[in-house]
This record gives structure tokens, sequence and C-alpha cells, in this order.
């Protein structure tokens, strides 16, 4: 009985886990369809979606930090989950500029490279997202085997990418960006962090050996 009610609850945590980081999409969609988003909804539409796969990229990168520190190893379970949505969000936001701000031409395109080149930047994260996505599976992790770690490492440089498509994009106000940029310098930082303490660790080792 208490391992049937164990694993229901497990089912019930993994999907609120799984519908949680559709909600957002979903309450954007509800605002589409009773014209609900603004002066500008085709940029409201891009925003937003740009917001939440840094968002979700950034729950991501905290997932270990969070196991470390915290000692939770749950959220563990879910930072594939977290990282796919993230591409998800992602290609959407792409998907959005093309339709509603480019219309699908290459000439506004080219323009718009050359007055905005941020968009080249961040086109660049999601070029290098997509392979940590395609390669996600537990097969592909077994298949490429110790390459798979140096592969997903791209996660880092792919989130300095980001950082510098949000801060390029700097009008007048920068809180938000400086929330990003913080949140991001403790992520990596701690991850730096625990890295030089084990590489300590490791040489006290050898050198007690």
């Amino acid at each position: 009985m208490a391992k049937a009610k164990s694993k229901a609850l497990g089912y019930l945590e993994w999907w609120v886990v799984f519908l949680l980081p559709l909600a957002p999409l979903g309450w954007l969609t509800y605002n589409a369809w009773i014209f609900n988003l603004g002066a500008d909804p085709a940029q409201e539409i891009v925003l937003e979606t740009g917001v939440w796969a840094i968002n979700l990229l950034w729950i991501t990168l905290a997932i270990t930090p969070l196991r470390r520190v915290f000692k939770l190893n749950w959220p563990l379970r879910y930072r594939r989950m977290m990282g796919l949505y993230s591409l998800f969000y992602a290609a959407v936001h792409l998907l959005a500029f093309a339709t509603f701000i480019l219309g699908w031409r290459w000439d506004l395109l080219l323009k718009e490279l050359s007055e905005r080149p941020y968009i080249i930047v961040g086109a660049l994260g999601l070029l290098l997202l997509i392979p940590l996505g395609v390669t996600s599976t537990r097969g592909m992790q077994r298949r490429l085997g110790r390459n798979w770690l140096k592969l997903h490492k791209l996660v880092y440089p792919i989130s300095l990418l980001v950082m510098v498509h949000i801060i390029w994009q700097i009008r007048s106000d920068f809180g938000e960006q400086l929330v990003y940029g913080l949140i991001l310098g403790f992520l990596l930082g701690s991850r730096m962090y625990f890295y030089l303490q084990r590489k300590t660790r490791v040489m006290r080792a050898a050198r007690a050996a």
C-alpha cells in the first residue's frame, strides 16, 4: 500500500513539474486570444517566449548547485526536462520573431541582422543548444560516454551568449539584465568553487598517498 502511494505521488510530482513550464505559454496564448497583449502583441509574444527560454535555462543551471548546497536530489530528475523546455521556448521565440516581426521576409532579415547584431548571438546560442537537446537521452549518454559530458559543458558558453544577447538590447533600464547577470554569476561561480574544492581534495589525497 505504501509503495503504491509513493508511486502515485511520484507520478503526480512528475506531471506537476511537466505542466508548470507550459503555464507561461498557456497564459500568453490565452491573452493573445482575448487581445490582451498591449499595443504591440507581436513584440510581447517574442519577448515573453525569450524570457522563459532564459528562465528555464537558468533553472537548469541552478539544479546542480542546489543539490550540492542543500542536499536536494529530487530536482536532478527534472534537469533534462527543464533544459528541453528551455530549448522549446527558444525555438518558439525564434519562430515568433520570424513570423510576427519578419513575416518570413529574407530582405527584412538582412536589415534586422545589420541593425541588431544581438540577433546573431541569440541564434548562435540556440544552434548550440540543439545538440544538447538531441543528445539528452540516456541512450545517447551511453553511446557518447565521456564525450557526452564534454558536449554538455556547452551549456556554459551558451549561457554567456544569452547574457550578451540580452545585454546588447539595453536601451535605458538595465535592471532586468543585471538580475539575470547576478544570478548567472552566482551559478557559474558556485560551480567553479565546487570544482576547485574537489580538485584540492584530490591533490591532497595524492600527496597523502
